[in-house]
Formats: C-alpha cells, structure tokens, sequence
C-alpha cells in the first residue's frame, strides 16, 4: 500500500507517464535525491513544481536528441536559442552561437537556464561559454529528465533563475541492447538518423557492482530553404518583401567615395551618393532588369521586385531585391557521436563511482552568398567595374535611355551590389569536442552522537571546445576586388547568361575555403560535498537538513583568429572577432549552502534553504530560498516558494578588450546642447561631433540578479485524476546590456553618464561598453489536468499541460520606463513571449500494444510591421496583423510482442501543417523570413521508426 501510495504522490508532481507511475509502484522503498533540493528523502510531492520526462516517453515522441525534448517543452521560451535560428547572418547575443542549441526555461535566456548531468555541472559551451550545448548530452544513456520550474541559486548557484533542467542517466543497467531510429521527412530534406549500443554488467545489490558503456551516433541531415514552399519572401500583398539589393544580376547605385556612372553634384559641385533625379526623386540601386523594357526582376531564380512601398523608399522603385531566406538551412547538418563509461561499487554501504561522458559535434552552418558592394568602405574605388569592360556600355545605354542627365559621365566606372552565386553559399563549420571525468561517492556517515547522515562527494574536470572553419562563400577581400576591377567578372547577368570559365577561375581563386575562422575552450574543475539527514525530531516529524560546498573553476580562452599575426589578409564579412581573443583568463567559486525542512504541522512542510558564492572577479552574494507544502487533505496540495538568484557575468562581458572606434558619421551633435538633435553648424552647441566609441567587456561588472516567487495547487479528486496550477514571477534586475549609440543619444538622460567629456565639457567618447543596467519582469501561469483508466482491459490516459504568460516587460535602465508588453508581439531577438502554449495527450495501452497521440499548440502574436506599413503608406491587400497559431498533432504506436525487441512507429506533424505565415524578415541578419523559426517545426510531415533489441 506505501508502494501504492508512493506512485500516487509522484503523480502530483508534475507530468509523469503512466508508465513511470508503474515502474515506481514496483521499486523499493530510497531516499533519493530529488532536482531543487540536496535533501535526500522519500520521494513525494514537494514544495516545487518538477517535471519528470522518462525514457519510455522520449522514445514514444519519436525524441533523440536534447534539444528536440526541450523543444517540446511549455516551460522553454522561444528564444533564438535552435539551429534554425541562429542558422542565417547572426549578431548580438547570438553571435558565437556556432553549432550550439541551448535551453531557455521561462524565456529567461539560455544563460539563466542551468543544464545538470546527474545532477551536476558541465562546461559551457567552448565557443561562447555562457550556456551548455545541448549537443553534448549522451541521450541514448538518459534514464529519465527533471525539469525543476522554479529558481535554484539557493542550492546551485549561478544561471539557475528560469530554472534547471536535470538530464539522469542509467544506473546499475545490466544487458545488452541496440537501438535504431530514422525520422524521415515526407518532403524530403531534413532526415534524422541515430544509432546507439547499450551494455551493463555486474549488480550492485547481488555483485557489489555495475559496469555501464554507452555509445551513439546521429546524422541530421540538412534542410535548405528552397526545399519547402512556406518559404518565400516575395509576398508584398501580405506585407513581406526582400530588403536587400545584393542580387545575382547586380543593381547599380551611386556612392560618395569616387565618381561613378551615377554621379550627381550639389549646387557647390559635392558629390552625392543619392543616385539621379527624375521626376522629382533621386533613384538609387537600379537594375537593367527593372528598367522598361527589361527582362524584369522575376526572370533570375530567386529575384523579384524590390518593393520600395513596404520599405518605405521611394527612390529603390528600379531596384530588385534577392529572397536570402531560400539560400539559408532550415535545419543544420549535424553530425554528434556521444559516449559514456560508468564504473559503480559498493563498498560496504557506502557506493563509489568513476565516469566518463564525450562528444563530437559537427555542425555545418550554411546561408546566402556574400553580397558585393563595391561603392561601399569595404571595397575602394579600384573594384568598381571599369569601363573597358565587356558589358560597360549595355550597362551605359540602359541607364542612359531613362536617366539621360548620366550622359556625361561616360567613361567612369560602375558602383553596384552584386550577389555572388558563383563564390557559393557562405558556411561554417563548426567542430566541438566535449568531455567530463567525475569520480565520487555516497552512503552513510555515523557522527555518533549527533546521528546518522547521507553524505555525496565528488571531483569532476569537464572541457567544451570548440572550432570553426570557414568553408565555400568567403573571399580574400583584397584579391576579390582586384578581381572585380579587372573587368573579367561580369556582375550584370541577364537571363540565361553565365560567367566565362575564365571569370570563374578567378572567383575560385579568392577563396578562403579552409581557413580556421577562431576556437574557444572552456574548462570546469569541480569538488562538491554534501551531507544531509535527520536532525531531530517535532511533534510533527523529523527535520530534515543539508549542508553542503561547492569549489569550482572556470576557465575560458577564444582565439578570435587562428593565423599568425603576421599573415591575415582580410576575409570580406568572415566575423573573426579578433578583438574578443582572451587568452586562458579564469575565475574561482567558492561556496556553501545550506537546507532544513521543517514539518511546522502533520500537514505543513516549511523549507529553508541559503547559498554564498564568492567570486574571484566581483566578490560575494548570497541567495536564500523559502518553501512550503501544505496538504489539509489526502487531494490537496498547496505549494510555493520565494527565492532570490543570480547570473554571473560572463568571460566575454568581463574581459573583452575595450575597442576604440572613431565615430565617422555627418550628423551626430552633443544631445545635452542641441534642442534639435539635428546638424546644423550655424546654431551653437548644434556643431558636428566624432567621438570615439568604447565597446567591449567591463570587469566591474557585477551579476544579474532575480527576485522570483511561485504558488500553486495539486488536486486529485478522485483516483487517477489531478488538476495543477501553478503561479510565478520573476522579477530580473541589473541585466547586463549593451546599446546602441542611436538609442543612447535618443534617451541622453539615461545614458548622461556614458558621454565621457574633456575640460571643456565637450564629448570626447561614449562608452557603449556592457553596464548592468535594465531590469524586466515576466509573469506566468502554467496548467496542468490529467485523467485515466481501464476499460475493457485497455489502460488510458488524457492529459494537458499549458503555459500562460500573462506579464512580460522590460526596461533598458531602472530610471527608465516600462515597456509596453512584450506578451504576443512580435520582437526582433531574444524571446518571443507567446500568450499560451501546451501539449495535450491521449494514451492507450493493451497488451503487447500502446499508443500516444499529442497536440503541441503554440499561439499566435501580433506580426512584425515593415515602414511602408507603419507609416501608412501601403496597406496590402492581404495583409493580416496577426500571426495564426501553430498546432500539430503527433501519433506513435510501440509493440513489444516479440521477446526482447520493442518497436515504435510513430507520425510527426500528422496533419502536414505548414509553419504559419510570420513577416519575420529582418534585413540581413536571421535565419526567418516568412515563417518563424523561434515557434515552428520547417521539417513537415515525417515518419519515425524506432526498433530496440535487448539481447539479454
């Protein structure tokens, strides 16, 4: 009956399969420890809201790799934290994000998120080194994952502030097993494959040990944006189109750096870059293809239109634009092979242990061909297209028959933008190896007279790192434009031209195929101790209490370029990041902490729990956490918690070196004393200014910090059905940022303090540096229902868990206003807080036969706007405001029939929804272009097969 009723309390803990329920109705009575706490006892219904996944469910979803689980998950934002999203030009917080995917609990960012493995810490990433790689984690040997919705720097630290995810791996496994899956999609593209061998020996209870080796490989093949039609960002009648004039057949522009064919003078012979006059607008970026009677835009693969209306640029009306978003993966290639060796013993009562997880990763990063832009700083005026080339006076005439004013410029060179087919899609390779060794030990310690405790133990050394190399699409930047201004290459193509074999052997020989773009390596070196047990006793119970420490150091180092310093030729729009390159800096963490659970009455628990941390770079702080869990009643439980936490700045926001930029621009004045904001030398204090800009790391930063509470319910009315609720806030304060020079300038009283001046009391520099500045608060609730039975023999269950956000704004600095709310409204980076979110399930079980079938519902938001729109210029004809929400529904049966062997067939996406239409274009920067990668599945209708065969 305790048996019984132990599986009936773990069902009031979160979403737990019936399976699960099962399986601990058949185990013995442990003290275990449970993720949140580092209190060893009887697994129940606790104070916290944990989610538990078990293996048998992953394998019912068809799930294999860590990011599709924390994909599925309400709790996890929808932040550009996937490989579909940071697959395209990426900058801000997802630079450095090379071939890593993260997790992003209560859309806290993926540095707020902690990723355990058994329950302890594993190195960041190698390349960024703020946040785990979920690549990393040895899926094919999880046991089961915690997801523990609520802060935890009271008991682990650092990042745990939108919560902590726990991924448990096997233990005292004996046998021997295979499993293969392959998830393969109906439209092609996008395959899935894993492979993956499981053996144990030895029995701890009947040998004294167990023996564990796991290994797995798999392959995710890549998915490109041309191989689904949902992606298209030519559709101006619903308020997208393409911004950028980078095309396969080039348009011409005018530039300020050289005279050019577009050359047009002010009234004191200034040459502007504004393009010419007609009709009473000056036109820019013009395409032969465009002009009357050309082939027009859509004639070329891939082009269309640029629509000047959208854009609210009147003077790009002759322009074409290229969709970029067809060249970029919508799912990354990769390539992961992850291994594990565990060794337990008992000794006695106590159990030691040694193990061993690595892996490999290779992720190929692949989007559009460079765009070309002599006319632009990147090039100088030699790469302009000379007018002894071949196609200079096809070029002339064209522009000549509607701008007859150019006429006199015959014979100067042309500036243009060109999109560079020929160089190939631009990739980056991305190869991280990552490892931990860890020994330890647990079991009983008699302290005489004080009583018996639990105590854990434990050394671990864990490394990530990692190396990108660049691949086709990027050239040597001098070598591609003596090329171009060798008029051998023509830019200019018409339908159904090429480039002479001649013009193709000298792009190929610009390329920098090979070179390695930069590397990154973290180290974590870990020794944690704990003991917990019972203290002494109440009239209500026992009080139960943990101590523990925490000693760690952390060490990074990124190289920002691989080459000697002497031979680094310029590489056109490769982000080496040279100025970031920190060699080998460190930190050290000490810590204690401690918890004590009080039972104040039969029915009432009261948890306390403290954590200090001290830093070797910004000192101490200390975080305490207070719980309770109140049952009046057999079916009712009543939860919560309030909690502080912190984020500790990262090695690239300490120890960036400070860069030194000379602002250039012709239109920036001293905000405190200009009233107009705007140029004019004849007003004083209105006088042009070029101050120099700091940008770079701070190592006076101190930690983000977060003030977080939780209440909620678990109601059973009757057996086998339970209602949750749950509450929750968090409050985040000192974020760390940057910003932009506009926005500092726009909000000077802010920012005054940034705006470094001389004796005089004129601007000398603005230090755009990180500051912990903002603050933002989300709030949220998340629902909970579940029911099952047995009818005629068949075991059922229906179940849903939804996620609302009901609060979510932010603010740049604490004496700035609120925005407005950020909840379903679209914004560029970061988390796209969707107002509703759940998965809903029906199960079945049979005999040798089971079935699931989910729905994974994701709400819809206010859409992105585009200028034309915004300034009530154009209002497409179907324009919507509002994207649709996405809903899908899964279906899988298993069938263990046959001895020893267990097969899972399974259809994901059944209804082969495509993701809804989003305007998610954001100039050249994001894998998005009309659909969102941040909320949506691109792979379509697959189909799964999972085959597991036990040997013995």
């Amino acid at each position: 009956m305790k048996l019984k009723k132990l599986a009936h309390l773990i069902a009031l803990i979160g979403v737990v399969s019936p399976a699960l329920a099962q399986e601990v109705q058949q185990a013995p009575m442990a003290r275990v420890e449970v993720t949140g706490s580092s209190i060893k006892r009887i697994a129940k219904e606790g104070a916290l809201p944990v989610e538990i996944i078990s293996r048998k469910q992953l394998e019912e979803q068809g799930i294999v790799t860590a990011e599709q689980l924390v994909a599925t998950l309400n709790i996890n934002g929808n932040g550009s934290d996937n490989l579909a999203s940071n697959a395209d030009v990426t900058s801000g917080a997802q630079r450095g994000n090379n071939g890593a995917s993260s997790a992003n609990l209560r859309g806290q960012g993926s540095d707020s998120t902690l990723v355990l493995l058994n329950g302890r810490r594993v190195a960041t990433h190698g390349m960024k080194g703020s946040a785990v790689d979920l690549n990393s984690i040895p899926m094919a040997a999880v046991e089961r994952v915690e997801v523990l919705k609520d802060g935890a720097s009271a008991i682990y630290g650092t990042d745990a502030i939108g919560g902590v995810i726990n991924f448990i791996l096997r233990k005292n496994y004996q046998g021997l097993e295979t499993q293969a899956f392959t998830d393969i999609t109906e439209a092609g593209g996008g395959n899935i494959h894993r492979i993956s061998a499981t053996g144990g020996f030895g029995d701890l209870e009947a040998n004294g040990y167990n023996v564990l080796i796991a290994a797995s490989h798999s392959r995710n093949a890549a998915l490109r944006g041309n191989q689904r039609d949902f992606v298209n960002t030519f559709q101006p009648d619903r308020g997208v189109s393409v911004d950028t004039r980078g095309t396969p057949s080039a348009n011409v522009f005018g530039t300020d750096i050289a005279p050019t064919l577009l050359a047009t003078y002010d009234a004191n012979n200034k040459l502007l870059n504004t393009g010419p006059l007609l009709g009473g607008v000056n036109y820019n970026g013009i395409s032969l293809l465009d002009l009357p009677g050309g082939a027009g835009c859509t004639s070329i693969d891939g082009m269309g239109p640029y629509d000047e209306k959208l854009w609210d640029s009147a003077g790009a009306a002759y322009g074409c634009a290229w969709d970029t978003g067809r060249a970029a993966v919508l799912q990354q290639p990769v390539k992961n092979s992850n291994a594990l060796a565990r060794a337990t013993f008992n000794v006695g009562a106590h159990q030691l242990f040694a193990e061993l997880v690595g892996s490999q990763v290779e992720v190929k990063k692949s989007f559009s061909p460079n765009q070309i832009s002599p006319g632009r700083t990147t090039f100088n005026a030699s790469s302009f297209y000379p007018s002894t080339g071949q196609y200079y006076n096809r070029v002339y005439d064209a522009l000549v028959g509607i701008f007859p004013a150019i006429s006199t410029n015959y014979g100067l060179p042309i500036a243009y933008r060109w999109r560079c087919m020929e160089c190939g899609n631009r990739e980056i390779e991305t190869e991280t190896k990552a490892g931990r060794l860890q020994v330890g030990a647990d079991g009983p310690l008699n302290l005489g007279s004080l009583g018996s405790f639990d105590y854990r133990v434990g050394l671990s050394r864990a490394f990530s790192e990692s190396k990108s190399t660049l691949g086709t699409g990027f050239n040597y930047t001098v070598a591609l434009a003596n090329a171009l201004g060798s008029g051998k290459i023509n830019p200019f193509l018409l339908p159904g031209e090429t480039q002479s074999q001649e013009a193709l052997d000298l792009i190929r020989s610009t390329s920098a195929e090979g070179v390695v773009l930069y590397g990154g390596k973290t180290i974590l070196t870990q020794f944690d101790a704990a003991l917990s047990g019972e203290v002494f006793k109440l009239p209500a119970g026992s009080v139960m209490a943990a101590i523990g420490t925490d000693l760690r150091r952390e060490e990074y180092k990124f190289n920002g370029d691989a080459r000697a310093a002497s031979e680094r030729p310029a590489i056109l729009n490769a982000p080496f990041d040279d100025q970031n390159a920190l060699n080998n800096v460190h930190r050290d963490i000490k810590a204690i902490y401690a918890e004590v659970l009080v039972p104040v009455m039969k029915d009432l628990e009261l948890t306390f729990a403290g954590r200090q941390d001290h830093y070797s770079g910004f000192g101490s702080t200390f975080n305490p956490k207070v719980s309770f869990r109140y049952q009046p009643i057999t079916s009712l439980l009543v939860r919560g918690s309030y909690n502080t936490g912190f984020r500790a700045p990262s090695f690239n926001q300490l120890f960036n070196g400070i860069t030194e930029t000379q602002y250039t621009g012709k239109e920036l004045v001293d905000p405190a004393r200009c009233p107009t904001g705007k140029f004019d030398s004849t007003k004083p204090g209105c006088e042009l200014i070029t101050p120099v800009l700091l940008t770079g790391g701070k190592r006076d930063l101190g930690p983000e910090t977060a003030k977080q509470a939780s209440i909620g319910i678990v109601f059973e009315p009757v057996a086998r059905t339970s209602l949750n609720a749950d509450l929750w806030e968090i409050r985040k304060e000192d974020t760390i940022d940057s910003f932009s020079l506009a926005t500092m300038v726009d909000n000077y009283d802010l920012f005054e303090g940034a705006f470094l001046r001389n004796a005089a009391g004129e601007v000398v520099a603005v230090d755009q540096r990180w500051m912990n500045a903002g603050e933002r608060i989300t709030r949220g609730l998340e629902l909970g229902a579940r029911t099952g039975g047995v009818w005629e023999g068949t075991v059922w269950s229906v179940g849903i868990d939804g996620s609302r956000l009901l609060k979510k704004k932010s603010r740049a600095t604490r004496n700035a206003e609120f925005s407005e709310s950020e909840v379903g409204r679209f914004i560029f980076t970061g988390d796209l807080g969707l107002k509703w979110k759940h998965i809903a399930y029906i199960s079945a079980k049979r005999g040798n036969w089971s079935g699931l079938l989910q729905n994974v519902y994701r709400s819809g938001y206010d859409d992105q706007v585009l200028p034309g729109v915004a300034s009530g210029r154009i209002l497409p004809s179907n324009y919507d405001p509002k994207v649709d929400a996405y809903s899908i529904f899964h279906a899988s049966v298993s069938y263990t029939g046959i001895k020893g062997l267990t097969l899972t067939g399974g259809i994901k996406n059944l209804f082969d929804k495509d993701p809804p239409f989003a305007i998610t274009y954001d100039s050249n920067s994001g894998a998005g272009s009309s659909w969102e990668p941040r909320v949506a599945d691109p792979r379509g209708r697959s189909f799964t097969l999972t085959a597991n065969y036990k040997f013995f």
